[in-house]
């Protein structure tokens, strides 16, 4: 008699990441469930990813809201797994940081709280560089999971940042307090680049978007760890099946690249973008004077001249995970992104 497939939950289906990660665990003949805001989008989730792996049509969705009990204990139950993905990301940062840090917080306990109620095994939760790489007045030259943001220091945090930050501290005191016995581990993505599924995906995409949709005249001297997003996911189902990955945190990326350099790779690329691509940087100065008169821009302040760099070694070390070249991530994103004509 064959046993029963594994199941795993993916929160925040319908996102980028977790887009990769369903079709993955798909791959590997795991038995998915996944939870997105409302079941109107059922329907388009599941075609879109049978697009890919026939298997999608047989994904088990369920409504649950980060900000809401609703939901939460029907997803879970009978899970092995949890991948829990979802996270606010609002297209700009809130007036009050409150408005990103509580969901962001209360919905990784309120997950957690369900998936040991349940008796899951294990829970992989998608955190951020932000939770590893901010609120520092020195910065460090280089950055591992044994460090850890500030959120208190606000000259080098947005809300965003400390949102990630003390979203993953308070998963980690849960399960280290009431939650004792749900095994836990967390995967830390820089700025997440490669296919697109959909015209639908992350913030990260956006360094691209803004770039090949003509909507930069200069550069500002800000970058980012680029990592892929296929290597992302891949890092999750590692961190899900291996267990000496329990109790350990990963940082999920790779080269660090200034936006400019971005725009060259592009540039060389798709010869068809060349003119809206910028070639000339923008001055930190002139950055700083637009963000009073354009607010968006504040939320950039922080990374202006900073270099953030991060080891993966540990990643590379225990997950086995290989990461892709930065120029892979940013051609394939671009092709898909082009491809969709979302530019």
């Amino acid at each position: 008699m064959s046993e029963a497939p594994v199941t795993v939950l993916v929160t925040g289906a319908s996102g980028y990441i977790a887009q990769h990660i369903i079709l993955q665990l798909l791959a590997k003949g795991y038995r998915v469930r996944g939870t997105i805001r409302s079941l109107d989008k059922a329907p388009a989730l599941k075609a879109l990813l049978a697009a890919h792996d026939p298997a999608a049509n047989d994904i088990e969705l369920f409504a649950a809201n980060l900000s809401s009990d609703d939901g939460w204990d029907d997803a879970v139950a009978g899970c092995d797994f949890v991948q829990h993905v979802a996270s606010p990301i609002p297209p700009e940062l809130p007036k009050n940081p409150d408005e990103l840090i509580v969901p962001a917080r209360d919905g990784a306990l309120r997950m957690l709280r369900a998936s040991k109620k349940a008796g899951v095994r294990r829970v992989v939760l998608t955190s951020s560089v932000a939770a590893v790489a901010y609120g520092y007045r020195r910065l460090p030259k280089l950055l591992t999971e044994a460090d850890w943001s500030n959120p208190d220091y606000l000259a080098d945090n947005t809300a965003y940042t400390r949102s990630k930050t003390i979203a993953e501290k308070a998963a980690w005191d849960y399960v280290n307090g009431d939650g004792q016995g749900l095994e836990l581990a967390t995967v830390n993505p820089g700025a997440v680049l490669g296919p697109v599924l959909s015209g639908d995906f992350s913030a990260s995409v956006e360094l691209l978007t803004q770039l090949l949709g003509g909507k930069l005249p200069a550069t500002p001297r800000l970058g980012f760890p680029i990592v892929d997003v296929r290597d992302v996911a891949a890092a999750h189902v590692a961190a899900m099946e291996n267990p000496d990955a329990a109790g350990e945190r990963f940082i999920a990326a790779n080269e660090y690249m200034w936006f400019g350099d971005i725009a060259d790779v592009l540039r060389d690329a798709f010869p068809a973008y060349r003119k809206k691509l910028p070639t000339r940087k923008m001055p930190s100065f002139l950055v700083r004077f637009l963000a009073m008169v354009n607010p968006p821009l504040k939320q950039i302040l922080p990374e202006l001249d900073k270099q953030r760099l991060v080891s993966n070694e540990k990643a590379q070390r225990v997950l086995g995970v290989t990461f892709r070249p930065a120029r892979e991530s940013i051609l394939d994103g671009a092709q898909t992104l082009i491809d969709h004509k979302v530019v």
